[in-house]
């Protein structure tokens, strides 16, 4: 099961490390509560720790994308600009995995499969048994559906007033944090859908 899917921002890797990476959007399926907190249970407290948890989460998987991109000697901020009409390739995209151990920031031990775009960071956080090849697949799925659709590299395009979309395609395509089996024809068919009710 996907506990949590973000986007977060990415530093260019030859940049000082004078900015800090914010997390843009999160979507947390479950909730998890500390065992050693006898306190009644807080919302507020509750949604303060998830906070800190994912921005674990994006700061690592930002660490991790900027040591693989040194140390290629590729940028994904280099790659040349993609024409609109051209749907996104992400095969070159630094990408990969690691895992958290318990207690660090999540009670149980989880994997991390991270993709870094241009100056965007696609996370999902899955349990530590989950399927790699699976959740690597459906994040790529999910950042190519993203970028398309919402032209979230396109300058002045805001994440935050379109997270009623972002919302939409997680529901299509990572239903209630399922990792989901998809061939190519459904995959079409939702984006058609995706399509007829976003019209560019």
């Amino acid at each position: 099961m996907v506990h949590a899917f973000l986007i977060h921002t990415l530093r260019a890797p030859n940049a000082e490390d004078t900015g800090f990476c914010r997390v843009l959007y999160s979507c947390v399926f479950g909730s998890e509560k500390s065992p050693e907190d006898s306190r009644p249970y807080s919302t507020e407290r509750d949604r303060l720790l998830r906070k800190e948890q994912l921005l674990a989460v994006a700061r690592q998987a930002e660490s991790m994308c900027r040591l693989q991109q040194q140390a290629s000697g590729r940028f994904s901020m280099d790659l040349p600009p993609q024409s609109s009409d051209e749907p996104m390739s992400l095969h070159e995209a630094p990408h990969g995995a690691f895992r958290l151990p318990a207690g660090d920031p999540f009670q149980e031990p989880r994997t991390v499969v991270w993709l870094g775009v241009m100056s965007l960071g696609f996370a999902l956080v899955l349990d530590a048994h989950e399927n790699l090849l699976l959740a690597e697949g459906t994040l790529r799925l999910l950042a190519r559906l993203l970028c398309d659709h919402l032209r979230l590299l396109t300058p002045g395009t805001s994440l935050l007033l379109r997270a009623d979309r972002v919302e939409a395609i997680l529901a299509r395509f990572l239903p209630q944090g399922q990792l989901l089996f998809l061939n190519d024809q459904f995959v079409h068919s939702l984006e058609k859908e995706l399509s007829a009710a976003w019209p560019l």
